[in-house]
């Protein structure tokens, strides 16, 4: 099982990325998937998670509104399109997997998934 995120870099405030994530060794067209951030100095946090469809997702606070979360099952991809960045939004993107059954109920934690990739760095300046 590997998840490889892509698509990190330098951006200024206001600017707009997009991170990438591909999964391979299963299927993951069956499963809900994520994206964390940890900052430096920070505990991992929750930004975003989309069930195994595409339909359902949820979003952080400080992130709704702002970020979209999308999959390609086809493709065996998951993404990120982050718009109106701020440069709290710096940290390194990691995008996980959930294999168990995932329940949306507007809390999300690390604990809920399962496998991890290397993540990507993504830098707002001001």
């Amino acid at each position: 099982v590997q998840l490889q995120a892509s698509g990190g870099g330098l951006v200024q405030a206001g600017d707009s990325l997009s991170v990438s994530c591909a999964a391979s060794g299963r299927t993951f067209s069956n499963y809900a998937m994520g994206w964390f951030r940890q900052a430096p100095g920070k505990e991992r946090e929750f930004v975003a998670v989309v069930d195994w469809r595409g339909n359902r997702k949820d979003y952080a606070d400080s992130v709704r509104g702002r970020f979209t979360i999308s999959r390609d099952n086809a493709n065996n991809t998951l993404y990120l399109l982050m718009n109106n960045l701020k440069p709290e939004d710096t940290a390194v993107y990691y995008c996980t997997v959930a294999v168990r059954p995932y329940v949306f109920s507007g809390h999300s934690a690390s604990s809920f998934f399962d496998y991890w990739g290397q993540g990507t760095q993504v830098t707002v300046s001001s």
